[in-house]
């Protein structure tokens, strides 16, 4: 299990991770050699992220290590691609420098099904990431976007906009893509509405 405030995967998603820390090399060196697993979940507080237990989050999701390489200073950077969320149950004592813990799936069983893509407001949703994007002086592929699969679309962008971490949970634990897509629309409107007019005279 890798605790890591802030990030998010999600199923069919890709989440590239560079990974330094001793007891998170021991834990990839576990894993490539067992079935490439690893859970991602967030601590409860991120203050709390570096401590040797923080508590967790209730849901994460298990990714596969699809893409692995080791630097010349000894961090491996790996590519994990999302399997499915997973509810956390008990956690493991093993004596292992990482955290193990128990999960169920069943809440999640459909992650593992490629199911039909849902009527998205995808015209809403890339209008309000316009001025999002500009806000933050981000930079996209808009031809890509506009021309992305639904889920692709929705997923890639909860990942990578900078929300915070409870927002990056409630993405997660939307029930579905389309639940998904509406939070993500709901969380970029909010944010352009209280992003600061910069540059804007007042109307008189």
């Amino acid at each position: 299990m890798f605790p890591l405030s802030g990030a998010l995967l999600l199923p069919r998603a890709r989440l590239p991770l560079n990974i330094f820390e001793p007891r998170y090399l021991a834990m990839i060196d576990a894993a490539m050699d067992g079935h490439r697993l690893i859970g991602m979940i967030q601590p409860r507080d991120a203050t709390e992220e570096r401590a040797a237990k923080p508590a967790l989050v209730g849901v994460g999701c298990v990714g596969r290590i699809v893409e692995y390489s080791e630097t010349e200073d000894g961090r491996y950077v790996i590519t994990l691609l999302g399997l499915a969320r997973f509810r956390q149950r008990a956690e493991r004592e093993e004596g292992m420098p990482f955290r193990q813990i128990e999960t169920d799936y069943t809440p999640y069983a459909a992650d593992m099904s490629v199911m039909p893509d849902p009527e998205l407001p995808r015209d809403r949703l890339l209008a309000a990431l316009k001025p999002y994007l500009a806000e933050r002086d981000l930079k996209t592929d808009w031809t890509s976007l506009e021309e992305a699969p639904p889920e692709m679309l929705v997923n890639a962008l909860a990942m990578i906009c900078p929300f915070d971490p409870g927002e990056k949970q409630a993405l997660l634990e939307s029930p579905g893509l389309k639940e998904r897509a509406e939070t993500l629309t709901a969380l970029i409107e909010i944010a352009n509405a209280s992003a600061p007019t910069r540059g804007k005279q007042p109307i008189h």
